[in-house]
């Protein structure tokens, strides 16, 4: 029998971590090796990879680690065993959910989770997790924490507001609020600082920042909280899946003559969505054309304004992210340019035509027509390549000398 990998599960929690160890032949079939629980410490990290090794050593084929990615508690395991050059996986757990269910797995325990985990390590080809870097982990760190604290500050703020309209009011605990209320906000413009100022010591950064800020309505604070929150899009292959990890990517509703709510999932990066909720007004207030544009276009069709606001949130992203992976700055008049360059060149309505002589029976001219005569380096009106379609290039080829 020849083994194809060993795929190891990892269920995480804050005090411990479930493994379990499994692995796949060339007929598809998965059986379990062994299962064990470890601490979530540095102790228990060293015991786990003891024990991998100990079990993993009767067959020499590769080793896939793969966890969800339940808060922060699995980032130092990950982190661990990336250092030790594992090949690590992290899903998102509504993938691993899903995954689970369609196993018939419909308990649900660490053991359980883990054993799923491990049955998937073996059968699929997921992505190899990559860490973050020092500084976009620190961005991440700081960015995170203003949002704590500017909730925080809300909910001081509407306390404070009920005070006022309260039938009795107390003056001291009004000044308390005051209080409270002035170190939050003083404390998030110390962290908006220290985001300023990690982007500008930075080059890489401070040019692709300054690069993408040109879209008029978006600032540094959020641009910081998308590029933090994707790691800087070094996991990103596609704009779908982008889309799809900040949560909207949209699901339809729809079965026979039923036809339901088309919205948006919603299951991704809530901190992306929050971050890109005020820019996306920003981008009609201050008249950006193809945002202003998108919008009226959603608007007309639905008569709902937050439907607009959303497409408008969703093709910014996408813009930031086609801008930081072309190391491009932001033209506002990008498509007219496009389409005037494709409107000077030639069309097959300036090529001459040439005239054809049709013959009869007899051999005489029946009737004379205009024949088209196109480049032929050009597409034909009926005939267009698909767009997945790749042309060969001398790149794919080798030249032999003689």
């Amino acid at each position: 029998m020849k083994f194809l990998k060993h795929g190891l599960g990892i269920d995480m929690a804050m005090e411990k971590f479930d493994a379990c160890l499994s692995i796949i032949d060339e007929q598809q079939s998965v059986a379990i090796r062994a299962q064990c629980s470890f601490k979530n410490n540095k102790k228990g990290f060293e015991n786990f990879l003891a024990w991998v090794v100990k079990n993993t050593k009767q067959f020499a084929v590769p080793v896939v680690y793969l966890m969800e990615a339940t808060g922060i508690y699995y980032e130092q395991l990950a982190w661990f065993l990336h250092k030790q050059g594992s090949t690590v996986s992290v899903v998102l757990p509504n993938k691993a959910k899903k995954y689970k269910d369609a196993l018939g797995l419909k308990s649900k325990t660490d053991r359980i989770d883990a054993k799923g985990l491990a049955q998937m390590a073996c059968e699929q080809n997921n992505a190899i997790w990559k860490p973050l870097s020092d500084n976009l982990y620190l961005l991440r760190l700081i960015t995170r924490q203003i949002q704590s604290v500017a909730e925080q500050s809300t909910v001081l703020k509407n306390q404070l507001h009920a005070l006022h309209y309260g039938m009795y009011r107390d003056k001291g605990i009004e000044k308390m609020y005051d209080r409270q209320i002035a170190i939050l906000q003083k404390s998030k413009k110390s962290l908006e600082l220290r985001v300023r100022k990690i982007v500008e010591e930075d080059d890489i950064l401070k040019k692709k920042f300054a690069a993408i800020c040109k879209i008029k309505g978006l600032g540094l604070q959020s641009l910081a909280v998308i590029v933090a929150e994707t790691n800087g899009f070094a996991a990103f292959e596609n704009v779908s899946q982008l889309v799809s990890y900040a949560g909207y990517d949209v699901v339809e509703n729809q079965s026979g003559k039923r036809s339901g709510k088309t919205r948006i999932s919603k299951k991704g990066n809530s901190h992306i969505r929050r971050c890109l909720h005020f820019p996306a007004f920003n981008m009609i207030k201050y008249d950006v054309a193809p945002f202003k544009n998108l919008y009226e276009r959603i608007y007309e069709k639905s008569k709902i304004k937050m439907k607009g606001y959303t497409a408008v949130q969703k093709k910014l992203l996408v813009i930031i992210y086609t801008l930081w992976k072309k190391d491009e700055a932001f033209d506002e008049n990008y498509k007219d340019k496009k389409s005037r360059e494709v409107e000077s060149e030639p069309s097959f309505a300036s090529v001459p035509k040439e005239p054809v002589k049709v013959f009869g029976e007899e051999g005489k001219i029946k009737s004379v027509q205009q024949k088209i005569t196109p480049d032929k380096t050009r597409v034909t009106q009926d005939k267009h390549p698909s767009k997945h379609r790749r042309m060969s290039s001398f790149a794919s080829y080798k030249f032999i000398k003689n």
